[in-house]
């Protein structure tokens, strides 16, 4: 395993890659249990350093996280790359890719911003859900995705690729200085993101708009399952999704995470 390898499993494959193969398949964010530690943000049409930006220094500034990784996509958008110590389930890191889109680019038309993983959706494909690890020659296009340096990122707004692969020497130094989010960290953001998640949550299910949805079935069943449901359905307000979101990760095994089905 050479260095870029090594700082990529540091920071965004799943620890079951961390302990396998030495070098990652295209697609491999998600690990069996259909959790991830990378959540990516794209934006595209077109993909602006200055309006991206905004996340890259909110999230350090307002809600005190560390810098995530900056990237070009080698097709037609930049990219922010977030770690986590600790995998979540794709919904979780779906969700606060949500909350992060809300608080910082609000007034961005919502079909330019990728968030990944995408949502939970049976009929989406698994090499679908998640970005392509990074740095990989596009079929598409034949240009290369990259790490870029925060002071070089405006420079690819126009042509957010490389034409030739990166230096892999450049890329492991470029990731070496980027941080794992704590677990502690990453619950203090959601607060900060959603007022409500400093109430709990039996008394947000007291909103009447939350009894109209089709979560009720779950009322007598395992208390996860339930939070789950909450949190997967699309039609609940997103305050209430992310407080079920931080409610299991609060009250998940940190060691050996069970899967909801």
């Amino acid at each position: 395993m050479n260095r870029l390898q090594s700082e990529l499993h540091r920071l965004y494959l799943p620890r079951s890659q961390a302990h396998g193969e030495s070098a990652a398949p295209p697609s491999a964010l998600i690990d069996p249990l259909d959790r991830v530690r990378a959540m990516v943000m794209e934006l595209t049409r077109p993909p602006s350093w200055e309006v991206l930006s905004r996340v890259w220094h909110g999230v350090q500034t307002e809600l005190e996280l560390p810098a995530p990784g900056i990237a070009v996509s080698g097709i037609d958008g930049l990219q922010l790359w977030f770690s986590l110590a600790e995998p979540i389930a794709v919904a979780q890191a779906h969700a606060f890719l949500e909350c992060l889109r809300s608080r910082f680019l609000a007034d961005i038309d919502a079909s330019r911003v990728r968030l990944m993983p995408a949502s939970d959706d049976a009929s989406t494909l698994r090499q679908e859900r998640h970005a392509l690890v990074i740095p990989a020659r596009q079929e598409a296009t034949g240009n290369w995705s990259a790490f870029v340096a925060p002071d070089l990122a405006p420079v690819f707004a126009d042509t957010p690729w490389l034409d030739i692969p990166p230096n892999e020497e450049g890329q492991a130094a470029l990731l070496c200085g980027l941080e794992m989010t704590k677990r502690t960290a990453f619950e203090a953001a959601l607060e900060k993101l959603v007022p409500s998640t400093h109430q709990s949550l039996s008394t947000s299910l007291d909103d009447p708009l939350v009894h109209e949805r089709p979560v009720t079935a779950a009322a007598g069943a395992d208390p996860k399952r339930f939070l789950a449901q909450v949190m997967n359905d699309d039609t609940v307000a997103l305050a209430l999704r992310i407080e079920a979101a931080k409610a299991l990760l609060q009250h998940s095994d940190g060691h050996r995470p069970r899967q909801i089905d």
